[in-house]
């Protein structure tokens, strides 16, 4: 009611905040209000709507005057390196990047923006190109249409990870009244050239590197592809870059558009294959091999293969190890494999591409949910004598070259479609008849992500009464199969079971339990970072696909019995 109370005050002088206070309802009253939005594994998300737990332009000003205050305290001198702020397609997004702008002005910081939406990798890439010393992305993802959100990049253009967050967050915290967040008007910080445009330079630079994880330029290209941007960023740069490095690609017209609605698809998100329906009717009416879709921010890319007369949407692993399959036997051939080097994914990525990575003598680390942790262990090669292989993540999330520090869709596009269509000139192959290689060379391995949304006040209590029950009950088995290890990455503990042995983990604390089962399957609960829901992730290796999928919805049905009784 406090919070209420400020905001209700405010509206005297804001009739748009007024109008939008009286129209809410009591029950969304209570959740706009209940909390202040925090960072999650994704940067800050919520709904937009008016309240401390709505993202609006006062929470945004806010959270840019944490910014604000960590930078001067971090650089001091050389704020005038400035910031880079860029935007997806969603309704507010561009004056939320404006509104961002204002406040780091305000304080001397100078700001880069772009003249129009980008792509979140070009924001990472446009970070480490301009020297700046730090990057700011409006951007909600593969979220619905209302919701927004705000992602804080460093210097090497990689997301900000929980020790850089909780000290801007810290500042943050120090703001005791929302609407005293200082701010300078854009128009006179263009004027005094404090806010400055990026120009078409920094498109080029950006294709460019993208144009540089291709292994066969020259190689004939028949394969057919269909593309959609699912009306995000991925528009304009996708299609010039499939047209530059000369595939053959069809685009679906409906989804070129940068609607903020997403009115052609339920959800605008390339890992769920109902967000395909359009491209697999354009993809059928020209005999397309390949279908190709990008998140709104293009940093996610799911993929569609012509198997026979229908089309198979692969997972985020799937594709990650036949990418890592297919670039590590090509560069042998080509005699440019480096000979030290590491791959990295995430404690919730299938096991297949480290067997893939490990068998040509690479090592593998694997982080925290996050490309962020990700994009961090790649900066800490620098220096080394090993060299950057690969980062993926099981949610679709790909780097080949790391220009950038974050998932890139648009090189891992380019690096897909040059796959797939070698496989096809070379082998007459499609990508699902390689996968079946890949199981039969390192073991059938399969795996599925359930989710479970618990919206309204008491949706975190929820999901804390289940993570509670896992976390502190004793269970021995899922599915008949005997637990052998149990990591609670919140207390940093591991448990054998067998010996009752705890040790330490060395990752940071996050509210992540992991069970390693008896026929080396394992399986995860995580309660999202940025929307709400909790995850459970599981991963198995069956004697054949069949067993393996067995496995999975065994394990399926147990967790979604005992949730249910819980929640």
């Amino acid at each position: 009611m406090n919070n209420f109370e400020l905001w209700e005050k405010q509206g005297e002088f804001d009739k748009d905040l007024a109008k939008g206070l009286k129209s809410q309802t009591k029950a969304e009253r209570e959740e706009a209000f209940s909390g202040d939005l925090s960072f999650g594994t994704g940067g800050m998300r919520g709904v937009m709507g008016y309240g401390t737990n709505r993202l609006n332009i006062y929470t945004i000003r806010k959270a840019n005057y944490g910014l604000a205050k960590y930078l001067l305290k971090k650089y001091k001198d050389q704020v005038s390196r400035g910031v880079v702020i860029s935007h997806d397609n969603r309704l507010n997004s561009r004056e939320f990047a404006f509104a961002s702008a204002e406040v780091l002005g305000s304080f001397g910081i100078r700001c880069y923006m772009f003249d129009d939406l980008r792509t979140t990798p070009e924001l990472s890439f446009s970070v480490r190109y301009m020297h700046a010393i730090a990057g700011v992305m409006i951007t909600a993802s593969h979220n619905p249409s209302k919701y927004n959100g705000y992602k804080i990049y460093d210097e090497a253009g990689c997301q900000f990870t929980p020790k850089y967050a909780d000290a801007v967050i810290e500042e943050v915290n120090k703001v005791e009244n929302i609407f005293d967040v200082p701010y300078t008007n854009k128009d006179i910080l263009i004027a005094s050239g404090m806010l400055k445009f990026l120009g078409s330079d920094v498109d080029d630079a950006f294709l460019k590197e993208a144009e540089s994880v291709l292994l066969f330029k020259d190689i004939e290209k028949p394969l057919k592809i269909v593309y959609t941007p699912l009306h995000g960023t991925g528009a304009e740069i996708a299609k010039k870059a499939l047209a530059d490095t000369g595939f053959n690609a069809e685009f679906v017209k409906e989804q070129m558009v940068h609607d903020p609605m997403f009115k052609t698809v339920k959800l605008p998100n390339p890992e769920d294959p109902n967000a395909f329906e359009l491209s697999e009717a354009l993809g059928k009416k020209v005999n397309a091999d390949l279908l190709i879709a990008t998140d709104p921010d293009a940093d996610r890319v799911g993929i569609g293969v012509l198997n026979g007369q229908k089309y198979t949407y692969l997972t985020g692993n799937q594709t990650g190890a036949l990418l890592l399959y297919f670039r590590l036997n090509r560069e042998k051939e080509l005699g440019i494999l480096p000979k030290k080097g590491r791959v990295f994914n995430t404690i919730v990525t299938s096991d297949i591409g480290a067997e893939i990575a490990r068998s040509f003598g690479y090592k593998v680390t694997s982080t925290l949910t996050g490309f962020k942790f990700i994009g961090e262990q790649i900066g800490l090669l620098e220096g080394t004598d090993e060299e950057f292989i690969f980062g993926y993540e099981e949610s679709y999330g790909y780097i080949i070259k790391d220009y950038v520090r974050d998932k890139d869709s648009i090189q891992s596009l380019l690096a897909i479609a040059e796959m797939a269509n070698w496989y096809k000139v070379k082998e007459n192959r499609n990508l699902c008849e390689v996968l079946t290689e890949v199981y039969e060379k390192y073991g059938y391995y399969q795996e599925y992500t359930n989710n479970f949304f618990f919206e309204g006040v008491d949706g975190p209590e929820k999901m804390n009464k289940i993570m509670d029950y896992y976390r502190y009950m004793d269970v021995k088995s899922f599915a008949g199969l005997n637990v052998l290890v149990k990591e609670d990455y919140l207390s940093s503990l591991r448990l054998q079971y067998s010996t009752k042995v705890k040790s330490g983990l060395s990752l940071p604390k996050s509210n992540v339990l992991k069970y390693y089962l008896s026929n080396g399957s394992w399986v995860v609960l995580r309660p999202s970072g940025t929307e709400p829901k909790l995850k459970i992730y599981y991963a198995v290796k069956g004697n054949s696909l069949e067993n393996a999928k067995e496995l999975i919805t065994s394990l399926d049905n147990e967790f979604v019995s005992k949730i249910k009784e819980l929640s």
